[in-house]
């Protein structure tokens, strides 16, 4: 289908505001999201200007030779790590550079790429609990406490998703998430069950240690996106302190 020059632009303009949502929701940095987006604009000819933050994006893109230029504004959902979207995107950006993609098979890409379909919720489940129990042997939990620490992980997981489900407030998420896993765990230290159920109290919250915000806090930070690396930061402090709250019911109901 040919497009006028008018129904290119605006159509650009939708594609590059979905990939900068996309890697936004996904978990890029602030530096990726601008660097895919203006390279795939300027593979079409275009200079884009963006400006990112931590729930929307406005992009202006503009042809110095046409004096065409299109402005929109996109709101970004919330925010959750997918790393085949990251990776799916980045590599769609350089074969648009060195395959001269048109309009069209970009948005197939990007619809493929949001087609593809998730783990499982039992494999994530069961993988998350199995990581958390090897947090728990890494800091030398024995078998018990390593099936604690799986136990405990594994179902506050599934509350977590649950809350989610639910849409509840996401910190109000994390907070339930790890009030359980340390209940469940905190009840090994307060029966004495194992020889150190500390261990498996200490690491079974480990799941929900927001490691995504505050890496990509730092990384704004040193490439001088000062504001997103603030809210970013303070969004990985905020789960954090969530988690913080959790674990301290449990040790007040227990008195460990």
């Amino acid at each position: 289908m040919i497009l006028s020059e008018k129904d290119k632009i605006n159509e650009l303009c939708k594609i590059l505001l979905e990939v900068g949502a996309l890697l936004m929701e996904a978990g890029a940095n602030t530096f990726r999201i601008r660097i895919t987006v203006m390279r795939i604009a300027s593979a079409f000819g275009y200079h884009a200007e963006l400006l990112i933050t931590h729930r929307a994006l406005m992009l202006t893109i503009y042809n110095e030779d046409t004096d065409h230029f299109f402005s929109r504004l996109m709101q970004i959902s919330a925010h959750r790590v997918n790393f085949r979207i990251v990776s799916g995107l980045s590599r769609m950006s350089w074969h648009i550079v060195e395959e001269k993609w048109d309009l069209e098979m970009v948005r197939k890409e990007i619809d493929r790429l949001k087609s593809i379909p998730h783990n499982s919720r039992i494999v994530t489940l069961l993988m998350v609990a199995l990581a958390g129990a090897s947090f728990c042997r890494l800091f030398g939990g024995g078998a018990i406490e390593m099936i604690i620490a799986f136990g405990a992980t594994f179902i506050g997981l599934f509350i977590r998703q649950e809350a989610m489900k639910k849409e509840f407030n996401p910190y109000l998420c994390i907070f339930s998430a790890a009030f359980v896993s340390s209940l469940i765990s905190g009840a090994a230290v307060y029966f004495h069950i194992g020889d150190n159920p500390e261990y498996a109290f200490a690491t079974s919250v480990l799941y929900l240690i927001p490691g995504i915000p505050l890496i990509n806090s730092l990384l704004d930070f040193l490439d001088g996106n000062i504001m997103n690396g603030v809210v970013r930061g303070i969004n990985g402090l905020t789960i954090s302190f969530s988690i913080a709250l959790g674990l301290l019911g449990a040790i007040l109901i227990y008195n460990i």
